[in-house]
């Protein structure tokens, strides 16, 4: 049920402009300082999830960066992009999602 609510509320900030999907989209939104938050994807790989921590932690920068229990095919069912990483570029959504993951400890890290 609340894998569900997530990947709904990813489709809604899909539609509403404040996505950024895939590697170079999401990495430009976090050196541009526009994130609020990074998701990455179960099947995510372990350089891919260094390599953000590192890059959302650099240079001052304090984005928050979690990996969701969902894989890339329902994250692309989802936002209509198939992708292991995803960056939030709005605080409401943001901090929704981010809710929704510490109340259902479906966030593992």
């Amino acid at each position: 049920m609340s894998e569900t609510k997530l990947l709904s509320l990813l489709g809604m900030c899909r539609r509403a402009g404040k996505l950024c999907c895939g590697h170079d989209s999401a990495v430009g939104a976090v050196r541009e300082k526009q994130a609020a938050l990074c998701l990455l994807s179960s099947d995510s790989s372990e350089r891919l999830r260094k390599e953000f921590e590192r890059e959302c932690s650099f240079g001052g920068r304090d984005i928050p960066v979690k990996v969701i229990s969902s894989g890339m095919e329902e994250i692309g069912r989802a936002t209509g992009l198939k992708s292991a990483v995803l960056a939030i570029r709005d605080p409401g959504f943001a901090g929704a999602i981010v809710k929704l993951l510490e109340d259902t400890g479906e966030v593992s890290q």
